[in-house]
């Protein structure tokens, strides 16, 4: 019986680590929760990378997005652009954090962060993006007025 008992308790220790580890690298995952009410505002969190990632949509279809206030556009990789369906534009080289590389201009149907979507948002698709992530540029970023301020961003409706 003991041994059982010391069994369910690692068991649920590992659990509950796992939930917060989860939490420290994902703080922003009730996002989607949250973007039902429509709200004026969104609040990030950084995540224990210093990163502000949260979970979004391109033209209707689940994203992760990282905002990267440094890129121009809001950009995916290829393969990504190919499960979303989106058509590749003129082909252009990109200057990005890890060099230039060659790739398509795009334009997105819609471009949603919780309760903020911008319509018609300029992206590029281009091999220098791993996996699933999209880097959400200012293409959409400038549309909004950004605060960040510590391990805060405060993404909103511009001010008239």
């Amino acid at each position: 019986m003991m041994v059982l008992f010391w069994i369910m308790l690692l068991l649920l220790a590992g659990w509950w680590f796992r939930g917060v580890e989860q939490r420290r690298n994902d703080p922003n995952a009730d996002l989607v929760t949250i973007a039902s009410s429509e709200q004026a505002t969104v609040t990030l969190k950084r995540n224990a990378s210093g990163h502000f990632v949260a979970p979004g949509e391109i033209d209707g279809h689940a994203v992760t997005l990282l905002v990267d206030t440094g890129a121009t556009y809001v950009s995916l990789s290829r393969s990504l652009a190919r499960s979303l369906s989106l058509e590749p534009g003129r082909e252009v080289t990109l200057s990005t954090a890890n060099g230039r590389v060659s790739g398509h201009l795009a334009t997105l149907d819609s471009v949603r962060l919780g309760g903020l979507e911008a319509h018609r948002v300029a992206g590029s698709i281009h091999a220098g993006i791993d996996g699933d992530v999209v880097l959400l540029g200012m293409s959409f970023l400038d549309r909004f007025d950004i605060q960040i301020r510590g391990d805060r961003m405060v993404v909103g409706p511009p001010e008239s």
